[in-house]
């Protein structure tokens, strides 16, 4: 049996369009253009790797909206996107790659026969999708309009997840655990790093517990020794050594939805203290991190908790501690509004959900234990996967 198309309820849509329309309105926004793919995916259930052309979904205060890009790529809008809710439009492959010829002058086009020549359009500046050139053209293009900053905006109106994402995220986090367990278990003295990575990839597109595997939007991050003092590294061909360190940062990924995990293993018998005394503040961080992730607080408290620890054991980090999660495409699993770091006080809601991910990158070595968290209507935070949260020795 094929999955349902579009993934989320009609009710589901209907929420998420209210939302970011209410705070399109609260920025005086008469239309907006969504160039980030993770928030065309939420708004619509678009999902097709095209996000490198220029591709969009307009979002008018009124109306329904619709999804714009490479006409290749509309017979894929066809099969994933809320056609109740959503329209499609295209631009012809002329377009693509043209140095005479920009597709943002075909949006602005359509744009202006909307009647949106002389409006207030929102765009997202800071964004891996939306080049400068895009910027300039409909600058040019929609000289009589009054293009807006709207960076962020549809990433807050994403940030408590509504029980359907969370069920997504479980199935995530199910295939986490394994690839984290494989990843664990295959460690040892002579293993190539590309073929444990090879076999993390094929495990988490297999999937766990009945649900299939998609492509996160981070591939495994797994130094070793020396370059586990950089967080995000990937492999090579070299094999594992004796006396070394390696963290694995993965993550399962169930229709585009993430829930990153990190678990770190030691091979040989000689533990050196500095690496014992960092796992041990590691883990008394986490476990008061996710004391404080309570309704009600702030990110700031998970942040803090954990530098009282890092304090205690003389380590200074100096760098935040975790970050917003769900719905991601390459090249970044967070969503880019809350941080886990002493300035952030932004209230924490139940249907939050971040990675509260300690690392330790020292000028030598490196270690990570994460955990992916929910906060919850009451008490502490509730982790998405379940494994042992400790270095493993492997003697």
């Amino acid at each position: 049996m094929t999955d349902p198309i579009p993934p989320f309820s009609a009710a589901e849509y209907d929420r998420r369009l209210a939302k970011t329309r209410a705070a399109m309105e609260a920025k005086g926004l008469d239309v907006l253009i969504v160039t980030d793919p993770s928030n065309m995916a939420w708004l619509t259930g678009y999902d097709g790797w095209s996000f490198y052309v220029h591709q969009a979904v307009i979002l008018p205060l009124e109306d329904r909206p619709y999804w714009w890009g490479r006409r290749q790529d509309a017979n894929g809008a066809i099969r994933t996107v809320d056609t109740d809710r959503t329209g499609i439009d295209s631009y012809p492959d002329h377009f693509v790659q043209s140095t005479e010829l920009h597709p943002m002058q075909h949006l602005a086009s359509l744009l202006r026969g909307q009647g949106f020549g002389e409006a207030n359009v929102g765009i997202e500046m800071e964004n891996y999708y939306f080049s400068a050139r895009a910027y300039t053209t409909l600058l040019v293009e929609l000289a009589d309009s009054n293009l807006i900053d709207a960076t962020g905006l549809i990433n807050w109106q994403r940030a408590v997840k509504s029980d359907e994402e969370i069920a997504f995220m479980r199935k995530a986090a199910k295939i986490s655990e394994r690839i984290n367990q494989l990843a664990l278990d295959m460690a040892a003295p002579g293993v190539a790093k590309n073929e444990i990575a090879a076999r993390i990839m094929a495990a988490g597109i297999e999937g766990a517990d009945g649900a299939w595997g998609d492509y996160p939007a981070i591939v495994p991050l797994m130094p070793s020794g020396p370059s586990a003092a950089a967080p995000h590294l990937t492999w090579n061909g070299a094999p594992m050594n004796e006396g070394e360190c390696t963290f694995f940062e993965l993550s399962g990924c169930y229709r585009r939805y993430h829930a990153p995990l990190c678990r770190s293993v030691f091979l040989g018998k000689d533990l050196p203290d500095h690496i014992k005394r960092g796992e041990e503040a590691l883990v008394e961080g986490l476990e008061a991190g996710l004391e404080a992730a309570r309704a009600g607080n702030r990110a700031c408290d998970i942040a803090n908790a954990l530098g009282a620890a890092m304090d205690r054991a003389g380590i200074q980090r100096g760098a935040r501690c975790g970050y917003p999660i769900g719905l991601s495409y390459p090249p970044d699993w967070g969503e880019r509004t809350i941080s886990l770091r002493p300035e952030d006080e932004t209230e924490l809601e139940p249907g939050m959900t971040f990675h509260f991910m300690p690392g330790l990158w020292m000028e030598t070595w490196g270690l990570e234990i994460t955990e992916s968290i929910l906060i919850r209507e009451d008490g502490p935070a509730e982790t998405f996967c379940n494994l042992p949260r400790r270095l493993l020795v492997k003697d």
